[in-house]
């Protein structure tokens, strides 16, 4: 890479428009970059940086650009870097302008215009140039593939700013390596790592994924056989892991094989245990019939012995009636007179229907005596009825405690009623209760959104007055800076007339005698004369106090320019880039969803208190069951009492009247009791006679009774039967001989009554017997089924797997060589005793190359003392390969770069960054760097030293290379003739370029 020049305009500290021929100053091969401090001279390196990258070094990068911008810059003047180069043969030029704030061609204010970036290439056949892009990702990747060097790298090795020499020097192994591997194109090596460990996770990954699909197929096998296999611990991937599997399966099958037989037999023993089962079943339900027919015919014949009885007492009752039709004329004898007697009875039972139940049984004299004790009756029935007023009291106290019993019926009813849906409505405002909160959550939520949503809105609203506001108050600023430019310029112009006529004020001040104020003499020969347009102190002092007035609205302008974007820039910052519209609608959503919110949620309060007053209302009902329950309790108590007491009063009472329905009528009653009884008494009589003459035909028919051998006369009358008695008795007694004869064949059976010799049949037990051979056999079968099909799935399953494994084994193969070969490659392998990666071991060559380079260089800069070596020792437990190691010739010893002083630090670094320059350059595919930039640290060596390091850059040339050297250390200027100055103003800094060829 060779630069051959430099346009800059209004960039850093450049106000105007600067050029550097590299051309020029390449000619002499070593150049000095100088000036003051501040003036610009790393601004040069930014220029190149950002002209190749986009961006400048390091901290300096900030503000996208808008900071590169110079503040010596006319307003209409825009920032441009230009630069010309020669990079792989190819000479190109690359323009690029940051972002600019520009002031608008109408109105006042500024508009934003965006980078922008051209490459051209030089058609040297054509003598033109010729665009190629204007993309900045394109020429980006460009200039980077050329370059073959990334922004950091280039300012590394190329522009090395600020004394970062040794950040190379001083690198760990890894970044020499990315920066070694940029320089010298062996990213092939990496890529063939890359492929390497691609190709071993790719084979690795369909390793395991056919192990994936072998340990599936094993986990169907296990499925299959039960717990007759057992998987292998293997993790897909690992060796064995196929082995153990196809193992595994091998035991699985015998296993199911010796099941499968095993079944086989017990369903055979099953099939022959349920044939004598079954034979048995019915050997048992045979004897079951005959036991029970015999049962059942001793039954009969215990019922019939039971029934004997009646039997003899039929064949007795026939025999008695037959003895009784000789006592049937004494039956019709007595039968007359009482016929008599009855009439008798009927008149006496006449009189005694009158009387109460009590005299029924009573003779005459008794009726007699009867009438005198009623007639008593009536003077003892004063006591009587006051009872009869206490029973009154009883029983209205008694309706009362029924009318209370009704009304808590009701009252438990009632509550019974409304407490069994009490849970409903209780669940149904606990649900309006959980509605009306869930509502308030979201209430809340909104409301928590509102005041962001409303701040948003607010700041939208502030931005866009603000954005107005900016491009006015910008125009005010412009304004005000152009007055106190205008105002500086006529102070300093002002100020530069009195200084030209400050002779003629300080003339006007002497006095003969008086020493000049100037040259102390006291002769004044030719005192100098104040001309037309002398400018005096005060007239200098306006200017100052106009320039100072300008400067200081400049100040308060662009101080309400800072606070206005500083506005802005909270407010975008708050409300973002969304429209002011949409963040309205979104508050206004949020209001409606919050008032919506709200309203649901004003439900809480009305459905806490309706479930309060519910339950209170619930507890009110549930006291009120409650009490109506104890006072029921109560009135048992009470009502058993006054059911007490009024037993005992009616008991009372009812002797007192009687059959009446109260005192009162039983006076009447025993009034009327007493005519009653008397003529009852005569009908009494009476019926007496006639029972007398019933008693004679009595004694008569007993008599006939005796002689016909009955006890009694009733006897003889109820052994008589009629035509219909007399039939049904008969057929009863053929009946009874009928089944007796059918019991005793029914017992004399042969097989019945050896069955009946044997023990119950226990049919149940057999039946059970039956079912549970039946079952086996079911059982057996399913088993013998189940073994054959899993027999069937192993025989398929150990096919699958073992296809699976014959296809696996060369993939297995291929896997183990890769991953051996990956594995030296990345440096991980047990083979690899330095732990060196391929990119590495092939770098340590180019390093070797790089510390001998830059050994011859070093040697002389340090007279002989210092040489540079490679080291390829592992740093603690990290890689080796990419090591440096100064050995010190007074010492004999070999130590590390670290150890260096500052000044020993640099020239070693510079040493090392010329070797890494050269050895790039004779590298065929690395990038040929003509052009290297030194940015301070000569500083920090003595004189002898200096020289020798300028000696050795001097003989770049050899190689057509210029080195630029940027340093303000003044004995620089006098050793190197071609120099380029920075030059520092207040209108901005300059560029001068003296001594080149």
């Amino acid at each position: 890479m060779r630069l051959h020049r430099l346009d800059i305009t209004a960039f850093g500290p450049f106000g105007d428009s600067q050029r550097v021929d590299f051309d020029a100053l390449s000619t002499a091969g070593l150049f000095l970059l100088h000036g003051p401090t501040g003036a610009g001279k790393t601004s040069v390196l930014d220029a190149v940086c950002y002209a190749l990258y986009g961006s400048v070094p390091g901290a300096r990068q900030s503000g996208q650009g808008m900071t590169l911008r110079s503040d010596h810059a006319a307003a209409a003047t825009r920032t441009e870097v230009r630069l010309e180069l020669t990079v792989a043969e190819r000479r190109l030029e690359i323009t690029r302008q940051p972002p600019w704030a520009r002031p608008k061609k109408r109105g006042s204010g500024s508009t934003l215009d965006k980078a922008q970036s051209w490459l051209r290439e030089y058609d040297a056949q054509a003598g033109t140039w010729k665009d190629l892009s204007r993309s900045h990702q394109e020429i980006g990747e460009e200039i980077t593939q050329l370059l073959g060097m990334s922004r950091e790298q280039f300012c590394q090795v190329v522009l090395l700013p600020q004394g970062d020499f040794a950040r190379f020097l001083r690198a760990d192994a890894e970044a020499r390596g990315r920066l070694l591997g940029r320089l010298f194109d062996t990213h092939r090596f990496a890529e063939v790592e890359k492929r390497l460990a691609e190709r071993r996770r790719a084979t690795e990954t369909q390793v395991r994924d056919g192990d994936t699909e072998l340990l599936a197929d094993a986990h169907r096998m296990q499925q299959a056989a039960g717990d007759a296999m057992r998987l292998p611990d293997t993790a897909p991937g690992e060796p064995g892991l196929a082995d153990a599997v196809m193992g595994a399966a091998a035991i699985a099958r015998s296993t199911a094989r010796e099941q499968l037989t095993i079944a086989h037999s017990r369903l055979t023993a099953a099939e022959s245990a349920q044939a004598a089962a079954e034979h048995t079943l019915a050997d048992v339900r045979e004897l079951a019939r005959l036991q029970q027919r015999f049962t059942q015919a001793r039954d009969r014949a215990a019922l019939m012995e039971e029934r004997s009885d009646g039997y003899r007492q039929a064949q007795a009752r026939m025999e008695r009636a037959r003895k009784a039709e000789a006592v049937a004329p004494a039956l019709e004898l007595r039968e007359a007179a009482d016929a008599e007697h009855g009439r008798a009875a009927v008149a006496q039972s006449r009189a005694r229907a009158l009387l109460p139940e009590t005299f029924a049984g009573a003779g005459a004299a008794g009726l007699a005596a009867a009438a005198r004790r009623a007639a008593e009756e009536l003077g003892g029935l004063e006591s009587a009825r006051r009872g009869e007023q206490r029973l009154a009291e009883l029983v209205a106290e008694r309706a009362g405690l029924d009318r209370q019993e009704r009304a808590d019926e009701d009252v438990l009813q009632e509550a019974e009623a409304w407490l069994a849906g009490w849970e409903t409505i209780r669940a149904g405002l606990q649900s309006r209760i959980d509605s009306a909160q869930e509502a308030a959550t979201r209430a809340e939520q909104f409301g928590v959104q509102r005041e962001p949503a409303q701040k948003r809105l607010n700041a939208a609203r502030m931005r866009d007055e603000l954005a107005g506001d900016t491009d006015t108050i910008a125009d005010r600023v412009r304004l005000a800076q152009e007055d106190a430019l205008a105002a500086k310029a006529h102070w300093l112009d002002v100020k530069e007339q009195r200084l030209n006529g400050i002779a003629a004020e300080l003339a006007a001040q002497l006095a003969d005698g008086e020493p000049c104020a100037v040259c102390g003499s006291t002769d004044h020969p030719a005192p100098a004369r104040k001309d037309a347009g002398h400018v005096d102190r005060e007239a200098e002092e306006r200017a100052l106090a106009a320039y100072q007035q300008a400067d200081e609205r400049h100040i308060e302008q662009e101080r309400r320019l800072g606070t206005v974007r500083e506005a802005l820039a909270a407010a975008t910052a708050e409300a973002g880039d969304t429209p002011t519209e949409q963040l309205a609608v979104t508050s206004e959503e949020l209001e409606r969803l919050y008032a919506q919110a709200h309203r649901d949620a004003s439900d809480l309060h009305p459905a806490r208190e309706e479930l309060r007053r519910a339950e209170v209302e619930q507890g009110q009902r549930t006291t009120a069951r409650q009490q109506a329950e104890v006072r029921a309790a109560s009135r048992v108590g009470h009502r058993e009492r006054l059911d007490q007491e009024r037993v005992l009063l009616e008991k009372e009472l009812t002797q007192a009247r009687g059959p009446a329905d109260s005192v009162a009528a039983r006076a009447a009653q025993l009034e009327r009791q007493t005519a009653l009884l008397t003529d009852a008494a005569d009908a009494a009589r009476a019926a007496e006679d006639t029972a007398q003459r019933l008693k004679d035909a009595d004694a008569r028919l007993a008599d006939a009774a005796f002689r016909a051998g009955f006890e009694t006369p009733q006897a003889a009358a109820d052994a008589l039967l009629d035509d219909a008695a007399h039939r049904d008795l008969q057929r009863r007694l053929d009946a009874w001989q009928s089944e007796e004869a059918a019991v005793r064949a029914v017992l004399a059976e042969p097989e019945t009554v050896d069955a009946a010799r044997q023990p119950s049949a226990d049919l149940a037990s057999a039946e059970r017997g039956a079912s549970l051979a039946a079952q086996r056999v079911r059982d057996a079968a399913s088993a013998r089924d189940a073994a054959a099909r899993r027999c069937t799935d192993l025989d398929r399953l150990s096919a699958r797997a073992t296809g699976s494994v014959r296809r696996l084994a060369p993939l297995r193969e291929e896997y183990d060589r890769v991953a051996r070969l990956a594995s030296l490659a990345a440096g991980t392998s047990a083979d690899n005793e330095r732990k060196m990666r391929l990119e590495s071991y092939v770098l340590a060559a180019r390093l070797e190359q790089v510390a001998a380079a830059a050994t011859v260089r070093l040697l002389r800069m340090s007279s002989g003392r210092y040489t540079l070596v490679h080291s390829d020792d592992r740093a603690g437990r990290g890689r080796s390969g990419l090591g440096l190691h100064v050995v010190d010739a007074w010492t004999g010893r070999e130590r590390d770069t670290a150890t260096l002083s500052g000044g020993e630090t640099f020239f070693a670094s510079l040493a090392l960054a010329l070797g890494l320059a050269d050895v790039v350059t004779d590298e065929a595919g690395g990038v040929r760097l003509d052009t290297l930039f030194i940015d301070e640290g000569f500083g920090s060596l003595d004189d002898q030293t200096l020289d020798e390091v300028l000696d050795v850059l001097d003989s770049l040339r050899e190689r057509d290379r210029s080195v630029g050297i940027v340093s303000h250390v003044a004995d620089l200027r006098r050793r190197i003739h071609a120099q380029l100055e920075v030059v520092k103003g207040r209108a901005g800094s300059a560029l001068r370029q003296r001594g080149a060829g």
